[in-house]
C-alpha cells in the first residue's frame, strides 16, 4: 500500500463540487485523480519538448519481430 499524507487545503467549493460530480467519485478520489492528470501533463509537455530532437533509426518490422517477405 501507498504512504498516505493527510492534509488540509482550502479548495473552491463550487469547483470541488463540479469536479466531483462529473468524475462520480468521493473527494479523495476526485483529488488524487486530478494530481495524477497533473503529472501526466507534466510528463507530457516535456516529452513534446524533445519533438525533433531524438533522431532514432528503428526498423519496426524487427521491433515487433515480424520477418519481411
Amino acid at each position: 500500500m501507498h504512504k498516505v499524507k493527510r492534509i488540509t487545503a482550502n479548495l473552491p467549493a463550487e469547483l470541488l463540487e463540479e469536479a466531483t460530480a462529473i468524475s462520480q467519485l468521493s473527494i479523495t478520489e476526485t483529488l488524487i485523480q486530478g494530481l495524477r492528470l497533473v503529472k501526466r501533463s507534466c510528463a507530457y509537455e516535456k516529452a513534446q519538448k524533445l519533438k525533433g530532437k531524438i533522431s532514432l533509426d528503428i526498423d519496426l518490422d524487427l521491433s515487433r519481430e515480424r520477418r519481411r517477405h
